[in-house]
């Protein structure tokens, strides 16, 4: 896709579709009000009949009168005050998807004064819509579907709009939200994809494929040498399954090097490429979406690709994780006792409580690679969506100051994290009279404990992002398709690239 940044007037650019957001109850004054008079009073028009009075992207098409571009298309951006990075992100993904099934080579959207309303002005909105618009061309229905037609448009130019501002500036800005967007599309395409396609040997040869192409280094370990360096709860998930299990490694910069903020970052991500809930198994409704429980994994493998685009060399390690959770006869039981990484022994209660295992042996592993600060991402807990559901994705972490930096990011990227307490009064109920501890404990505050169990395999500053909320949305919205959201990489992206000594 060319990407182009003009600072015409919005009616003198030609393209396809025109896209002009509506910040509250229009006013038409300014550009706005020369926009409606070069459309035949078509806004105010769909305005008095209540077409641009909707839900926050809300979207209708019109002909374009005297405009240069062929369709003009209006979408609702909400109350000013309530305008976020986020919103401007989903305002791009809206444009797009409102245009599936239609034939559109080039979209033209007009950025308005949404940089009035967002910190960073026109270029963070430029990189953002940008973002958006990439987002929205994301349609999991084509991943196996070869004649499907309602998909969005694959553009051939998109051309942002920003009469008067450094057109230079925008471009790359917007360059930058491309890269980030073709990112979030890679980790959702690889958690759609089904768990009879990729196994976690075949996730870890796309991640070998990645790694080739982005100058990564890349280790798969396998089971025999899991063994030898005494990954004891990784090993007892993947027991079950035909398909043997894979700790993926990935790294950015030289081994041992520390990033421009004194840092060696690992991001550890669970990668469950099948959950059936193993002995301990699930109820059959819905178990077909447990393939997306190695979300966390194709997150910090589309994460690390993304931070090698943008900035090639930042020290980063990307840890994923892979397993299959099945019955079988070498299934771990409830009441097998397990050795940790780090020695930690612990007794399976329930072998539904998977994730955390898999995750506690690779945190356990980043810190052996040298890893000073850790971020893991995990579809852990149904807990955390009856909690927050699928707009808020819930976060631990320990020191305070290490939450905040990830929360930080996670504001330069436009995502939403709800920061829950570790209670140390719920520790004693992972108590175990065989084990160290116990990998669950009873339903109460169990979002908490599993919180606290992955604690106990952390030496270093640690986040945890329960993503089991926000990974995927069980149906479309306005902004995106049903299925994988991609949400926590660009948090992810933004808080590697402050270390980076030089970005793209």
């Amino acid at each position: 896709m060319q990407l182009r940044v003009v600072t015409d007037q919005p009616w003198d650019v030609p393209a396809d579709v025109l896209a002009v957001p509506i910040v509250g109850e229009p006013k038409f004054d300014g550009v706005l009000a020369e926009l409606d008079k070069r459309v035949g009073g078509e806004l105010a028009a769909l305005t008095s009949f209540g077409e641009l009075k909707g839900d926050r992207y809300s979207t209708v098409v019109a002909a374009a009168g005297e405009l240069r571009a062929g369709r003009l298309l209006a979408v609702t951006a909400g109350e000013a005050e309530t305008i976020s990075r986020q919103v401007v992100v989903r305002i791009g993904s809206a444009v797009e998807r409102r245009l599936a099934g239609r034939t559109v080579r080039s979209l033209a959207i007009w950025i308005g004064d949404l940089g009035a309303h967002v910190d960073g002005g026109a270029a963070v909105v430029a990189e953002l819509l940008a973002r958006g618009v990439v987002e929205g061309e994301f349609e999991p229905a084509t991943i196996y579907r070869d004649d499907y037609k309602g998909a969005p448009p694959a553009l051939e130019e998109l051309i942002l709009v920003a009469p008067g501002a450094d057109a230079a500036a925008l471009r790359r800005a917007a360059e930058r939200g491309v890269i980030i967007g073709e990112g979030a599309n890679l980790a959702r395409r690889l958690a759609n994809r089904a768990a009879n396609d990729v196994t976690p040997e075949v996730l870890a040869g796309e991640a070998r494929a990645l790694a080739e192409r982005y100058g990564l280094s890349i280790d798969v370990v396998e089971p025999a040498r899991a063994v030898e360096l005494g990954m004891g709860m990784f090993l007892a998930v993947g027991a079950g399954s035909d398909n043997p299990p894979r700790m993926i490694v990935l790294r950015s910069g030289a081994e041992g090097e520390k990033d421009a903020a004194g840092r060696r970052l690992a991001l550890v991500g669970k990668g469950v490429c099948f959950d059936s809930g193993g002995i301990s198994i699930k109820p059959a409704a819905a178990m077909e979406e447990m393939k997306m429980d190695k979300t966390g994994a194709c997150t910090v493998i589309a994460a690390i690709t993304t931070v090698a685009r943008l900035a090639p060399g930042t020290p980063l390690l990307a840890i994923a994780p892979a397993v299959e959770n099945m019955p079988g006869p070498h299934s771990a039981r409830p009441g097998d006792i397990v050795k940790a990484m780090n020695g930690k022994t612990v007794d399976i209660i329930n072998t539904d409580a998977e994730g955390r295992l898999i995750l506690g042996d690779a945190m356990c592993y980043a810190e052996k690679l040298g890893a000073t600060h850790l971020v893991d991402v995990a579809t852990l807990t149904g807990a955390v969506g009856r909690a927050l559901g699928d707009q808020m994705t819930g976060a631990f972490g320990t020191p305070q100051a290490w939450y905040d930096d990830v929360a930080a990011a996670g504001e330069r990227a436009g995502e939403r994290y709800w920061q829950l307490p570790m209670i140390e009064e719920y520790r004693k109920d992972l108590d175990s009279f065989y084990a160290d501890f116990t990998n669950t404990g009873s339903a109460e505050g169990g979002l908490v404990k599993s919180a606290l169990f992955l604690r106990e395999f952390a030496t270093v500053p640690w986040v945890h992002l329960d993503i089991a909320g926000t990974a995927y949305f069980s149906k479309k919205t306005p902004y995106a398709p049903a299925g994988a959201t991609g949400v926590s990489h660009a948090t992810l992206v933004e808080l590697a690239l402050a270390g980076a000594s030089k970005t793209a």
